[in-house]
């Protein structure tokens, strides 16, 4: 699996910018009501709050523009999001994801982390930063 190893950066990138894109995605459900079969939430609600985070950081993170803030910031809602809406402190069978239903809350809260840790990359507004 060598060959892979020269792909690596351009992989990473095509990441970022597929996970900002679909986090985006998520925030003009909630902000503007696009896309979307659930009712637009009240507006300055907390999950309106959360949408305009989305939208706005998935962007960033996207675009790679102050990419380790807006994935920091991005990675703590979806954090906030599972724990509140999915997990709830129960115990029991509502432990787990994929029977509480958060397992895209939690998977973005991890892969966000990561891209915060990391950086653009390539094909970013901004140059990576170590």
């Amino acid at each position: 699996m060598e060959f892979l190893t020269g792909y690596t950066n351009r992989v990473y990138s095509g990441l970022r910018i597929v996970t900002g894109l679909m986090f985006a995605c998520h925030g003009l459900q909630k902000v503007f009501g696009i896309l979307s079969v659930h009712p637009q939430p009240e507006l300055f609600s907390q999950l309106w709050i959360g949408g305009v985070i989305e939208l706005v950081a998935g962007t960033l993170v996207a675009i790679g523009f102050k990419t380790r803030y807006a994935a920091f910031l991005s990675s703590g809602t979806m954090a906030v999001a599972y724990i509140q809406f999915h997990w709830k402190f129960q115990f029991g069978s509502q432990f787990f994801p994929v029977i509480n239903h958060g397992e895209l809350a939690l998977l973005y809260s991890v892969l966000f982390l990561y891209i915060a840790c990391y950086g653009s990359g390539d094909c970013a507004v901004e140059t990576k930063q170590n």
